[in-house]
């Protein structure tokens, strides 16, 4: 069921859940039960909790905050070798 915005004066917005053949113009406001008027927007397109929008968020949230990583996966970066050999290697 689709859910609907509603403005009240003192308490601020909140959103309710109703059929779309019942949804009324007016609800009354949980916290002091007065009359709310119903808020008109854009709908959301995506629901926030599905595999589309955490993919969304962690796509945007890598641009300002690149994950770091210590060691190719599927090694711990504590495993250092003390063989001298290893030092010749070329480094990346």
């Amino acid at each position: 069921m689709p859910s609907y915005q509603f403005d009240c004066h003192t308490c601020g917005s909140f959103d309710r859940t109703f059929s779309m053949a019942e949804v009324p113009a007016a609800t009354a406001c949980p916290v002091c039960a007065s009359a709310c008027r119903r808020r008109f927007g854009g709908a959301p397109l995506i629901h926030p909790g599905s595999a589309a929008a955490r993919l969304i968020d962690a796509t945007q949230r890598t641009a300002s905050e690149p994950g770091v990583v210590d060691a190719p996966a599927g090694r711990s970066p504590g495993r250092i070798t003390r063989n001298p050999l290893h030092h010749k290697l070329p480094r990346p």
